[in-house]
């Protein structure tokens, strides 16, 4: 481990030290969301721009979603997902 892994974990753990369970678990299903839909974009080699053309979503909230200065809405993941051939679902939470 170098020092910056060392450094980020540190600064992990004291954010973390102010976060409820729930609000720890909030984030990191909100970082696995924009993580994905990231990934699915970049496989099908499609820039933010062409996913504005496909999904009707402007490239700028795109940019908003994917560096996580937003909280994505439901609606506007559905509308992205769907060009990109994925799509929302619930499943049952890991233990």
């Amino acid at each position: 481990m170098n020092k910056n892994d060392t450094l980020q974990d540190d600064a992990i753990a004291y954010i973390d030290s102010f976060l409820t369970p729930e609000e720890i678990a909030e984030s990191n299903l909100r970082v696995a969301l924009i993580g994905e839909l990231i990934k699915a974009r970049n496989e099908r080699g499609v820039t933010q721009k062409q996913l504005e053309e496909m999904s009707g979503v402007s490239q700028p909230v795109i940019a908003r979603l994917e560096r996580g200065t937003t909280s994505p809405n439901i609606s506007t993941v559905m509308k992205l997902l769907a060009p990109l051939g994925k799509k929302l679902a619930i499943v049952p939470l890991e233990n």
